[in-house]
């Protein structure tokens, strides 16, 4: 397994980030992989997928740099920077672009673990996995991003609360169940490859959410790590049912929206971020569905968590039928 040596204090250090390239690469990796795991990917998928196949259809370089640089066990370094603090997608992909030709050549024969495709041996290779992020950002991310942005600010406060409720073992734990495992004695578990331990006390540790479901690790020895761990599914579907005509006739489509979520438990943050609606809005709609007693509430550590009554399924069950 893959082991990283954490001490306290770098534990005490750590911090969540959000970053717009990370967003974009497990977009990338959703893409090269075609199948989704819920059905909010499928639709993305079917958004994206056809036009994606057909920009690699007319570079069949870039296409063999994704098959290649995205390995079944280790992905090319350069293109997974680690995030830094305050970073935007164009100063992140300058670093991809920056990236000198023998460094990327080296990092995916790693990621190949074979000998580089002579298609492969070429300066450029940087510069088309750039271009190519690029393409990913402008055509499938950014239109959504400010969407994306407020379901991982929610993630992260959900996250947070885990951390103070149950400590860095549940926390960890939950990133990315089965991969990522507090051990104890100062070992942290970043996935299951079976790589040399890494002694990162000291260095800036940082937790990096994405939407598409899926995750990896980077570094920049010595000073910099992250870990990128997919978001709560509960966020990253986002609206799972349409809102029954009449209920939304009955409540007003966008509180009967909230009423069709709460069918897993909820915080405030987390309807902001599924809904896009403001956080006064959203609190104004659990008041009234409250006081009807259509949803309830309950606290779980720091977090108030919203579901629906009985009444509340009631409800909402004799409105699809």
């Amino acid at each position: 397994m893959g082991l990283w040596y954490v001490n306290a204090d770098t534990l005490a250090g750590s911090r969540f980030r959000i970053s717009p390239l990370a967003e974009v690469f497990a977009s990338l990796q959703l893409l090269h992989r075609g199948t989704a795991s819920h059905p909010g990917e499928r639709a993305w998928l079917a958004a994206h997928l056809p036009a994606y196949q057909r920009r690699l259809a007319v570079d069949p370089v870039t296409a063999l740099l994704v098959r290649c640089g995205l390995g079944p066990e280790w992905i090319a370094d350069f293109l997974t920077p680690t995030p830094r603090r305050g970073e935007d997608f164009e100063e992140a992909v300058a670093r991809v672009r920056t990236t000198p030709p023998a460094e990327a050549r080296g990092q995916v024969t790693v990621a190949l673990r074979g000998p580089l495709p002579a298609r492969l041996d070429r300066d450029d290779l940087p510069e088309r996995a750039a271009e190519l992020f690029t393409w990913v950002w402008t055509r499938a991310v950014q239109p959504s991003w400010d969407r994306r942005r407020r379901i991982l600010e929610a993630d992260v406060v959900a996250r947070s609360a885990q951390w103070s409720q149950g400590g860095w073992a549940a926390a960890v734990d939950a990133l990315r169940p089965g991969r990522t495992r507090w051990l104890g004695d100062n070992r942290l578990q970043v996935n299951l490859h079976e790589y040399p331990p890494r002694e990162i006390s000291g260095a800036e540790l940082v937790f990096v959410p994405v939407t598409p479901q899926t995750g990896w690790v980077s570094w920049e020895e010595p000073d910099r790590y992250a870990v990128i761990y997919p978001c709560a599914g509960v966020l990253a579907q986002g609206p799972r049912d349409a809102v029954p005509a009449s209920l939304g006739a009955l409540l007003g489509p966008a509180r009967a929206g909230v009423l069709v979520l709460l069918d897993s438990p909820m915080s405030t943050s987390q309807l902001v971020a599924v809904t896009g609606q403001g956080l006064g809005s959203v609190g104004r709609h659990l008041r009234v569905l409250l006081d009807a007693r259509l949803v309830e509430r309950r606290r779980a550590g720091r977090s108030v968590l919203y579901s629906r009554t009985a009444a509340g399924e009631v409800l909402v069950t004799a409105q699809r039928g």
